[in-house]
Protein backbone atom coordinates (compact mmCIF):
# COMPACT_ATOMS: atom_id res chain seq x y z
CA UNK A 1 0.00 0.00 0.00
CA UNK A 2 1.85 3.24 -0.85
CA UNK A 3 2.31 6.08 1.81
CA UNK A 4 3.94 9.28 1.88
CA UNK A 5 4.93 11.74 5.18
CA UNK A 6 3.91 15.19 5.68
CA UNK A 7 6.24 17.69 7.54
CA UNK A 8 6.98 20.92 8.79
CA UNK A 9 10.41 21.38 9.35
CA UNK A 10 12.46 24.52 8.19
CA UNK A 11 16.30 23.65 6.60
CA UNK A 12 18.78 25.08 9.56
CA UNK A 13 21.48 25.44 7.78
CA UNK A 14 19.93 27.62 5.27
CA UNK A 15 18.40 29.40 8.05
CA UNK A 16 21.59 29.85 9.60
CA UNK A 17 22.67 30.80 6.68
CA UNK A 18 19.85 33.57 6.54
CA UNK A 19 20.92 34.84 9.89
CA UNK A 20 24.78 35.10 9.10
CA UNK A 21 24.19 37.30 5.82
CA UNK A 22 21.49 39.44 7.61
CA UNK A 23 23.84 40.39 10.46
CA UNK A 24 26.05 41.05 7.85
CA UNK A 25 24.51 43.24 6.05
CA UNK A 26 23.09 45.15 9.16
CA UNK A 27 26.80 45.63 10.67
CA UNK A 28 28.07 47.41 7.27
CA UNK A 29 24.72 49.40 5.91
CA UNK A 30 25.15 53.09 7.17
CA UNK A 31 21.05 53.24 8.65
CA UNK A 32 22.56 50.41 11.38
CA UNK A 33 25.63 52.72 12.42
CA UNK A 34 25.49 53.09 16.30
CA UNK A 35 21.69 51.40 16.97
CA UNK A 36 23.23 48.56 18.54
CA UNK A 37 20.92 45.95 15.82
CA UNK A 38 21.56 42.66 16.26
CA UNK A 39 20.53 39.51 14.65
CA UNK A 40 21.31 36.29 16.58
CA UNK A 41 20.37 32.43 15.77
CA UNK A 42 19.17 30.61 19.45
CA UNK A 43 18.17 27.29 20.03
CA UNK A 44 14.83 27.36 17.58
CA UNK A 45 14.67 30.82 17.85
CA UNK A 46 15.79 33.95 16.12
CA UNK A 47 16.29 37.12 18.34
CA UNK A 48 16.40 40.70 16.85
CA UNK A 49 17.63 43.53 19.22
CA UNK A 50 17.78 47.13 18.70
CA UNK A 51 17.74 50.77 19.80
CA UNK A 52 14.68 51.59 18.54
CA UNK A 53 10.95 50.15 17.73
CA UNK A 54 11.73 51.16 13.46
CA UNK A 55 15.05 49.95 13.64
CA UNK A 56 13.69 46.49 14.79
CA UNK A 57 11.08 46.42 12.27
CA UNK A 58 14.02 47.38 9.30
CA UNK A 59 16.59 44.86 10.80
CA UNK A 60 13.26 41.95 10.16
CA UNK A 61 13.05 43.33 6.68
CA UNK A 62 16.43 42.47 6.13
CA UNK A 63 15.93 39.00 7.54
CA UNK A 64 12.55 38.18 5.96
CA UNK A 65 14.72 39.10 2.50
CA UNK A 66 17.70 36.67 3.17
CA UNK A 67 15.24 34.01 4.52
CA UNK A 68 13.30 34.56 1.02
CA UNK A 69 16.60 34.55 -1.11
CA UNK A 70 17.63 31.10 0.53
CA UNK A 71 14.09 30.01 -0.25
CA UNK A 72 13.39 29.57 3.61
CA UNK A 73 9.38 29.91 3.81
CA UNK A 74 8.28 32.79 5.78
CA UNK A 75 5.55 30.33 7.16
CA UNK A 76 8.06 28.64 9.34
CA UNK A 77 8.62 31.59 11.01
CA UNK A 78 6.49 33.31 13.85
CA UNK A 79 6.94 36.45 15.28
CA UNK A 80 6.45 37.47 19.21
CA UNK A 81 5.78 40.68 20.52
CA UNK A 82 8.33 43.57 20.61
CA UNK A 83 10.14 43.90 24.40
CA UNK A 84 11.48 46.27 26.46
CA UNK A 85 15.03 45.58 27.48
CA UNK A 86 17.58 46.73 29.60
CA UNK A 87 19.83 50.01 28.37
CA UNK A 88 16.67 51.35 26.38
CA UNK A 89 16.87 48.92 23.86
CA UNK A 90 13.63 46.42 22.35
CA UNK A 91 13.92 42.84 21.55
CA UNK A 92 11.67 40.60 19.35
CA UNK A 93 11.80 37.27 19.57
CA UNK A 94 10.85 34.75 16.17
CA UNK A 95 9.98 31.04 16.94
CA UNK A 96 10.89 28.17 14.09
CA UNK A 97 8.59 25.61 13.23
CA UNK A 98 9.78 22.41 14.28
CA UNK A 99 6.99 19.92 13.53
CA UNK A 100 3.22 19.86 13.15
CA UNK A 101 1.68 20.68 16.49
CA UNK A 102 -1.29 18.36 17.81
CA UNK A 103 -4.02 21.34 16.28
CA UNK A 104 -2.58 21.49 13.15
CA UNK A 105 -2.74 17.88 12.62
CA UNK A 106 -6.44 17.44 13.52
CA UNK A 107 -6.80 20.13 10.95
CA UNK A 108 -4.87 18.59 7.98
CA UNK A 109 -6.12 15.09 8.64
CA UNK A 110 -9.90 16.63 8.79
CA UNK A 111 -8.88 17.96 5.48
CA UNK A 112 -7.66 15.10 3.56
CA UNK A 113 -10.94 13.08 4.91
CA UNK A 114 -12.69 15.64 3.47
CA UNK A 115 -11.31 15.41 0.23
CA UNK A 116 -13.41 12.31 -0.16
CA UNK A 117 -11.29 10.02 -2.04
CA UNK A 118 -11.80 6.07 -1.80
CA UNK A 119 -8.95 4.14 0.22
CA UNK A 120 -7.07 7.04 1.84
CA UNK A 121 -6.36 7.19 5.49
CA UNK A 122 -4.05 9.88 7.79
CA UNK A 123 -2.55 9.33 10.73
CA UNK A 124 -0.58 11.31 13.38
CA UNK A 125 3.04 10.32 14.13
CA UNK A 126 5.49 12.31 16.48
CA UNK A 127 4.92 15.71 14.49
CA UNK A 128 4.13 14.13 10.96
CA UNK A 129 1.67 13.02 9.46
CA UNK A 130 1.22 9.09 7.26
CA UNK A 131 -0.90 9.18 4.76
CA UNK A 132 -1.83 5.96 2.92
CA UNK A 133 -3.53 5.18 -0.09
CA UNK A 134 -4.57 2.05 -2.44
CA UNK A 135 -3.18 3.61 -5.40
CA UNK A 136 -0.19 6.06 -6.05
CA UNK A 137 -2.04 8.59 -8.59
CA UNK A 138 -4.95 9.26 -5.45
CA UNK A 139 -2.20 10.11 -3.13
CA UNK A 140 -0.35 12.36 -5.80
CA UNK A 141 -3.81 14.15 -5.76
CA UNK A 142 -3.82 14.39 -2.18
CA UNK A 143 0.08 16.55 -2.47
CA UNK A 144 -1.53 18.48 -4.77
CA UNK A 145 -4.62 19.48 -2.87
CA UNK A 146 -2.35 19.62 0.26
CA UNK A 147 -0.07 22.08 -1.96
CA UNK A 148 -3.37 24.40 -2.55
CA UNK A 149 -4.86 24.50 0.47
CA UNK A 150 -2.99 27.08 2.88
CA UNK A 151 -2.49 26.13 6.42
CA UNK A 152 0.07 28.28 7.34
CA UNK A 153 2.38 26.72 8.35
CA UNK A 154 5.49 25.12 5.85
CA UNK A 155 4.56 21.40 4.92
CA UNK A 156 6.78 19.23 2.99
CA UNK A 157 6.50 15.90 1.67
CA UNK A 158 8.87 13.01 1.53
CA UNK A 159 9.22 9.37 2.12
CA UNK A 160 6.64 8.54 -0.82
CA UNK A 161 6.70 4.43 -0.97
CA UNK A 162 5.01 2.32 -2.99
Amino acid sequence: MPTFDVSSELDIQEVRNAVDQAAREITSRYDFKNTGTEVELGDGSITLRSSTEDRLAAARQVLEEKLVRRKVSLRGVSYGSVVEASGATVRQEAALAAGISADKARELNKFIKGLGFKGVSSQTQSGQIRVSGKKRDVLQEVITALKEADFGIPLEFGNFRD
